[in-house]
Formats: C-alpha cells, structure tokens, sequence
C-alpha cells in the first residue's frame, strides 16, 4: 500500500475528496471575494497556549464533523474534544474552494482571506477560536502555502507568481495535483502576499498558529521568513510541518510529521514485521530533532483516512486501538483525528455523511482511559525511554523523576507471552484501571491486548 510515505500522501486527498463535490464546491458558487477585507479585529478570551512538550493535537474535518457541516458544529463539541486532554484544535481549510479544474479539495484554496461560505463566516471563526481559548486549547489553521486553485485572483492578476514551463502556467509537477497551480517562491512580492494573509487570521481572528500543508515542497527560506514575521505578531504561534524535513526546525517550526514511524507501525501490525522496528524507526526520526522541538505521531488522519481506516490498517478495532496505545506513548505529540475515538467507518466522511458520535462507545471509552492516562503523566510527555525488544509485543517504559511508565503492547492477533526484564519486577498500579498488578519475569498478553502500568 502507498499510504505510508516520507513525503506526504496528498495524492490520497485527491481520491478522497470526491466528497466535497456535494458538501462544498456544490454549495460554493459566489465569485471569489476581494482580497485583505478589514473587519473589527477579534477580542479573544486571554490564552496561553501549552509548552511543545504538552501539546495534544486533534484535527477536524469540517464538513463531516457534525449534522451542521459548519463551523458551528465544531464548536458545540469543544467540551467532548476537551474531555480527551485535547489542547490544540486543528482545522483543515476553511477558505473557499476553486471551481476551474476542482475535484472539490478544501486544499485547492480560491480566496486566503475568505472563509468558505458553506462552512460559516468570520464571526464564526472567531467564535470557536474564543469558545477553544476559553477551555485552555488553541486553534491553528490548515494553511495551503505551495498553491492555489486556478481561479485564484492571484493568477489573473500575477502570473508571474506561479511556476512557468514554456511561458505555461502549471500544477506542482510531479505530484498529480492537476486541480491547483504552482506557486513561484522565486518572486518576492509573492512571498509577502502570502505572509500578510497568514498575518490576516492571526490578527483578525486570533488564531494560534498553523498547520503548514505541503511543508516539504515550499523552500525553509521562505518558511524562516514567515514564522520571523508571523511571530513579530504573536512570538507564541504553533507551527506544526506536514512533512519531515529537518530543515522545518530550523526554519522555526514547533513540530513535523512521523511519516516514517507510521510506515513502521503498518509494517508491525499489518505485515508482521519485528515490533522492535518501532523502536528503531522512532528513534532515527528522533536524531534530527533539536532540543524543544517534537514530532507529532498518529496512526491515522484525513489523507490516511481516504485510503484505509484504522481497523483496515491495524487489523480490525482490537489492533487499532492497540496500535495507538502503543504510539501513544512513545517519545513524540499525539494526534487524533476526529471521529477516531469513535471508529468511524471508511468512507463516511468522504462521502458525504457525517459523524455518529454515538457509534462504539466501547471504543470512545478506551480512547478515553488512554487519553487521560497519558495527559495525567508527566513521564508519558516527557519522560527517558528505555526499550525491551521483543518481536511480537512492544515493551518499553518512560522516566521522569520518581515517576515511571511501563507500556507492553501485543502487536499480534494472537496469544502471545513476553520475557521480561529483571529491572521491571514488583508491583504497579494500573494505569487504565482501578488495581495493582505484579510484574515477574513474563507476562502472556491476549490478542492485542495492551498493558499501562505507573508507579
């Protein structure tokens, strides 16, 4: 399968979004607005967002979060998204979608400055922003820096903004994106168009910062140069990566992505490789990394979604949740993708339907016991790991001062029984339930099955 990959699987979204067809670019006919509009700058609650180490990301898909479709609808689950030790509320696009050349992508971007009219206004925004900061999370944006749609403003007025082949407009070459137009990061006053529109939803909506889409194919220059800006505004904005450059650190942002380590993670769950191999592919990720900057982990999120959903990938609901137990835990920033906690089924929000978050409330009560165990521990965010390989359960345990976190996680859809190590003998408290267990010199786990001790 191709939906694991060091560069991003945006080609995925392009499968997927046939979806927004209906609930966007169907309902999103009006003209493109003018750009820079001035409303009344926003008066957000007074927020202080999380130190990297802390934060705990959850994306939302709009259109298929709630009935509403809308912004609206995201905010009336701020409590239910909080309840998971959430902290940091990312939104994919919210702008308008392009017509010319559209499959419906919320990420062929038609106006910067505007705000989907299927989705809500600017007072909407600055809502859920406000409703998020008033519960202690953030927002950040989704925000499209590599290209636009066809029918952007932009393109009429300056093509020489975007890349040219024989005096020709193109798409990202390369890639497949044939809805959208390249931008040319060569042209300066380009550059600085697309730095005040990043500044525009800072300012006026108080957004916290954004996720940076395609972060791989836009020059760390010219990331430098925005996050320097951007942070002359707001010096506390997150900036999350998608993509795995180690340059992106340098460049300024907070996190990138773990595409590698979830190639692994499908390799140990879905074709049986070593269990250790998560151990090794964290730990290679982890070197480039410089002090106080992160790497977000998940094992799902909208472009993996559009190909396979967890219980496909991990093998079945069981495994799923055991390969985010033991994701979770690993050095590294977790990401939930909404509508994960509660299983959601493959297709439904690329096809039109929405959540039911009533589904599998045996999985939204597991998803809860291993959110709040690792909210509640200092060890999990940032405590030494010390690894046990084994090649069927992942056993591993995480430092911090006096506190200590043991994780043993069955990779297997089978029984199977662990070695265990001298050092990790006595008695622990149970992290996802009530009790104590003893550890002695092996532990036979069910399929699946995983274990959270601490003491």
């Amino acid at each position: 399968m191709c939906i694991f990959n060091t560069m991003k699987p945006r080609t995925l979204l392009l499968l997927a979004a046939l979806w927004l067809l209906a609930a966007c670019s169907k309902k999103d006919t009006n003209p493109a607005p003018a750009p820079a509009p001035t409303p009344t700058p926003v008066v957000s609650t007074p927020f202080t967002r999380a130190d990297n180490e802390d934060l705990v990301l959850y994306e939302v898909n709009t259109p298929a979060f709630s009935a509403s479709r809308n912004i609206n609808g995201v905010t009336a689950r701020l409590d239910a998204i909080k309840s998971l030790g959430v902290n940091t509320l990312w939104t994919m696009p919210i702008q308008p979608v392009g017509q010319v050349n559209s499959i419906g992508s919320p990420y062929c971007v038609r106006d910067y400055y505007g705000v989907n009219p299927s989705l809500g206004n600017l007072n909407d925004l600055k809502n859920l922003v406000n409703g998020a900061h008033a519960r202690g999370m953030a927002v950040i944006l989704d925000w499209v820096a590599n290209h636009t749609s066809w029918d952007h403003p932009w393109l009429a007025a300056n093509p020489q903004w975007y890349t040219q082949v024989n005096g020709q407009v193109v798409s990202p070459q390369g890639t497949g994106w044939n809805d959208v137009a390249d931008l040319n990061y060569a042209n300066t006053d380009m550059r600085q168009a697309m730095i005040s529109a990043m500044k525009y939803w800072v300012q006026q909506a108080g957004v916290d910062g954004f996720r940076c889409d395609a972060a791989d194919y836009v020059p760390a220059d010219f990331w430098q140069q925005a996050i320097d800006s951007l942070r002359r505004v707001q010096p506390r904005l997150i900036m999350l990566a998608e993509g795995a450059r180690a340059d992106h650190f340098s460049a300024g942002f907070d996190l990138n992505f773990s595409w590698n380590y979830l190639g692994a993670l499908y390799g140990v769950f879905h074709n049986g490789q070593n269990a250790s191999n998560l151990f090794t592919a964290s730990a290679a990720e982890w070197s480039t990394v410089p002090a106080g900057k992160r790497k977000l982990r998940f094992i799902t999120n909208h472009d993996e979604m559009g190909n396979s959903t967890p219980a496909t990938s991990y093998g079945g609901p069981t495994g799923a949740l055991a390969a985010e137990a033991a994701t979770l835990f690993l050095p590294g920033n977790p990401l939930l993708y909404g509508g994960q906690e509660v299983g959601v089924p493959s297709n439904s929000v690329y096809t039109g339907g929405t959540i039911d978050w009533n589904a599998n409330p045996a999985t939204l009560q597991a998803y809860t016991k291993l959110m709040a165990a690792y909210s509640s521990s200092d060890a999990a965010r940032r405590g030494t790991l010390q690894t046990y390989p084994d090649n069927n359960v992942l056993v591993y345990t995480r430092g911090y001062n006096t506190q200590q976190l043991l994780v043993l996680v069955n990779t297997r859809n089978s029984v199977q029984t662990v070695s265990l190590d001298a050092a990790l003998a006595g008695s622990w408290n149970n992290a996802l339930e009530s009790g104590t267990l003893t550890v002695g010199s092996s532990m036979t786990l069910q399929p699946y099955q995983y274990v959270v001790l601490k003491k």
